[in-house]
């Protein structure tokens, strides 16, 4: 599992961990039953608190994403499909906002928005 930190991010070192991890189950990249790094050896390779990383994990547990076992680490929970979902109907929404705002930048009306989506959508297949 490859975490990167980007330093010049606005974006808290714990949420960054968070955000990559969730992003590689929702992506299943990482898988069901799958065991995470422990806490202290990611704390280690990233070079960060053993705190920061606690915090990203127990945000990610919090949230239906990993459960801990005593003495045996953290593990992708089962895949709660709503859950999941939801997540991604929320990042298409957050892509759409974006996509709007530039839109009415350049002045493209909701018929070229529509052309340029059939279009994209037609490279997809």
């Amino acid at each position: 599992m490859d975490i990167f930190i980007d330093n010049r991010s606005d974006s808290p070192i714990y949420d960054q961990i968070y955000t990559q991890i969730k992003n590689l189950i929702i992506g299943g990249k990482l898988t069901e039953g799958e065991a995470l790094p422990s806490i202290r050896n990611l704390s280690k390779d990233l070079r960060i608190s053993v705190i920061t990383t606690k915090r990203a994990y127990d945000e990610l547990e919090r949230e239906g994403f990993i459960y801990t076992v005593a003495a045996k680490g953290c593990f992708v929970a089962p895949r709660n499909l709503e859950l999941l979902r939801e997540e991604n109907l929320r990042r298409i929404e957050e892509h759409m906002r974006e996509i709007a705002k530039t839109a009415t930048i350049c002045g493209l009306t909701r018929q070229e928005l529509a052309d340029m989506y059939t279009l994209v959508e037609e490279e997809q297949q």
